[in-house]
């Protein structure tokens, strides 16, 4: 008896979508990345990206628990001297709440090609409408 391992071209990718409308960034992020790496699938290989697509919709009614929503800060360089620059949590949901989400998921995945080929399958919108109707997306909720 031999050892089946997954290649590409058998993975069936489904669609889902979620509703962000009231849910906290992380266990959100978690439950999305996992769906995204394949990890609910019989299939999963870690070599292999066996995940499904996620259409995530009302990415600007995330929240935080507790007092994070003015704690939390996200940090980056610019590369240039003093070109350090942070912004916190409610003034990125302020500017781009699709940014905060895609941030957290992308932060939950592998570092390296296949983790970037994985982020390409999630989805954020900012309000309750998307395009992807035509894929037939099954409803998640967490």
């Amino acid at each position: 008896m031999k050892t089946y391992t997954v290649k590409p071209g058998d993975v069936q990718r489904n669609w889902f979508v979620v509703d962000a409308a009231d849910q906290v960034l992380g266990r959100l992020s978690s439950q999305i990345a996992q769906i995204l790496r394949g990890k609910h699938s019989p299939l999963y290989s870690p070599h292999v990206d066996t995940g499904d697509f996620v259409v995530v919709i009302n990415a600007d009614r995330l929240k935080l628990t507790g007092a994070k929503a003015d704690q939390k800060t996200y940090f980056w360089h610019t590369g240039f001297p003093q070109g350090a620059r942070t912004v916190t949590f409610r003034m990125a949901m302020a500017k781009s709440p699709k940014w905060v989400l895609e941030h957290a998921v992308k932060g939950m995945l592998p570092h390296n090609r296949l983790g970037r080929q994985m982020i390409k399958k999630l989805k954020v919108y900012n309000g309750s409408e998307h395009p992807h109707a035509a894929q037939k997306p099954a409803e998640l909720r967490f």
